[in-house]
């Protein structure tokens, strides 16, 4: 922040606020955007790890510069737009996609007095930009003119809109004990320590059931695997981007992980405590320092899950999301409202264990009433 404001000043009066913007915004599309590619090489390699397989290994030592070469790819390759397409619409699509999802970084805190845009309604103003992506989608799948891709488009806002209820519920319970929408202030609730442990909201019982909701969530509105279904590549070839190529597809590749990015850092700011440290002798380390440590982690999470599950069947899904994750997520408001209550002490860890473990086992048991479940035998040819 001292280099900034050290920028800021060479600027005249009038200038100030503007050039401070403009550094900020420079400062979010530099960081996440190296981020992007250096999370897309990861993957891959992760990936290929995961599969028995070397993964990119030709560009650069080791392959580290793929990145860079993808990138050249999308510039230079051809945009095909279909004949009967709406040519502006389509054309705006994948901006609509990109430039929200930015605007969402700008409320997260990244590091002590790190937060670009700092105003008591920061969570609201995520949560509402972050809503244009489900426009985005429509536009895309629509102004394609094409069967494949309005049908990727419409499991895409089933999918983003049934899960994005209980993504906002489980923030709700960290606003309700901190009582504020300020990103900034909600991290400030957490600074401190118990011995050794730090205060943050994922080790209570509602914060560790408000983490765990929250992260599936945001897979499914990240589009990430086991939820990818909208671009279901084994049924409607890739979705609802399925007539996009070259540099409009790579913005949509973009706006993906940015978007997930965006996610993951709000999951690090609701219940992870933010920018602060996880041990209190840690402290001496930048705090921007720990949140993209974080970040990595959340990330690596992401790809590991990629690796390891297999996509779900869309009633699997929905049902998943209206029978499961929204109970759950109300149920986990009353436990925030109880441990809100009740006196620190062994009575309110053990009453909010049992609103949230009970709930937990009786939804889970729904789920699986009247299913045919046997164990897998597998037949050799011989």
């Amino acid at each position: 922040m001292n280099f900034k404001h050290w920028l800021v000043s060479f600027a005249p009066d009038t200038w100030q606020p503007l050039v401070s913007a403009l550094i900020s915004v420079a400062a979010i599309i530099f960081v996440f955007a190296s981020l992007f590619a250096l999370t897309t090489i990861l993957e891959r390699k992760g990936l290929g790890r995961i599969q028995n397989r070397y993964g990119p290994n030709r560009v650069g030592p080791f392959g580290v510069f793929q990145p860079i070469a993808d990138g050249l790819k999308a510039m230079t390759k051809e945009d095909i737009v279909p004949r009967a397409a709406d040519k502006v619409v389509h054309f705006i699509a994948p901006l609509v996609l990109v430039i929200p999802v930015f605007l969402a970084l700008a409320v997260i805190p990244v590091g002590r007095n790190m937060a670009a845009v700092d105003f008591d309604g920061g969570i609201l103003f995520f949560f509402a930009v972050g809503a244009a992506t489900e426009l985005s989608v429509f536009m895309a799948g629509w102004s394609s003119r094409n069967k494949y891709s309005l049908l990727g488009a419409m499991r895409a806002i089933a999918q983003m809109i049934s899960y994005e209820v209980p993504l906002i519920l489980s923030a709700v319970t960290v606003i309700m004990i901190v009582g504020s929408l300020s990103a900034t202030k909600i991290v400030d609730a957490q600074a401190g320590y118990f011995g050794w442990l730090p205060n943050w909201f994922v080790l209570t019982p509602w914060g560790f059931a408000g983490f765990i909701l929250f992260m599936i969530a945001a897979a499914a509105e990240s589009n990430r695997s086991p939820f990818d279904l909208p671009e279901g590549e084994s049924e409607i070839i890739a979705g609802y981007y399925i007539e996009y190529s070259g540099f409009k597809f790579a913005l949509f590749f973009l706006g993906e992980y940015i978007g997930l990015f965006a996610i993951s850092g709000l999951a690090i700011t609701l219940f992870l405590g933010g920018w602060h440290a996880p041990l209190p002798f840690l402290i001496w380390i930048p705090s921007y320092i720990w949140f993209f440590a974080k970040l990595l982690g959340l990330i690596a999470l992401f790809i590991w899950v990629r690796g390891t599950l297999p996509r779900l069947r869309m009633d699997q899904l929905m049902n998943f999301a209206w029978k499961f994750m929204l109970p759950m997520a109300l149920v986990n408001l009353l436990a925030a409202g109880v441990w809100h209550f009740i006196e620190p002490g062994f009575a309110r860890w053990a009453v909010c264990l049992v609103l949230v473990v009970g709930p937990y086992i009786m939804l889970g048991r729904s789920l699986f009433e009247h299913k045919q479940l046997a164990k897998r035998t597998y037949r050799y040819a011989e």
